[in-house]
């Protein structure tokens, strides 16, 4: 009997050592694959084919916009966006400067390799509710869903 519960106890142990070597491989893929899921990506030649394609892309964004890349939560109103503005300025009905709906700062759900995450202790502006950054001809822009929700609820209050 003590071998035949030996090589159970054995057999147990080098399963469970098994699964936790696989937790620790795959683990981190899983979390990538699950946070990236609540997540949509799409990259246009021009600001019309954005808007066309994707109704939440703001309004404000120039149709002769080039090379727009987006970024959208699924479960909320997180968005990053980059695009080249072939004038150089902010859209029209954006504000440079400080607007008193404060700075804030990226989503902290979203990450893309052509965001550059320090860009937003740098922003110029606001478009809607949007915090943007213009270096040169391109324009970052950035969208925190809680700001936005926190936003709404107080538009909502003071009406």
């Amino acid at each position: 009997m003590n071998g035949i519960a030996g090589k159970i106890a054995l057999g147990v142990a080098g399963t469970g050592m098994a699964v936790a070597v696989a937790a620790v491989a795959v683990g981190p893929r899983v979390a990538d694959w699950y946070d990236g899921r609540h997540q949509e990506q799409s990259s246009y030649s021009t600001g019309s084919a954005a808007k066309a394609d994707r109704h939440s892309v703001p309004a404000w964004l120039p149709d002769n916009a080039s090379a727009v890349r987006y970024l959208m939560s699924t479960t909320g109103d997180d968005r990053l966006l980059t695009a080249t503005l072939p004038e150089g300025r902010l859209p029209a009905g954006c504000k440079a400067g400080g607007t008193g709906r404060g700075t804030h700062p990226a989503p902290v759900t979203l990450r893309a390799g052509w965001f550059p995450q320090t860009v937003t202790t740098k922003a110029t502006g606001f478009c809607g509710h949007y915090n943007v950054t213009l270096t040169g001809n391109q324009l970052y822009a950035w969208q925190d869903g809680a700001a936005v929700q926190a936003a709404l609820r107080a538009e909502r209050l003071s009406r």
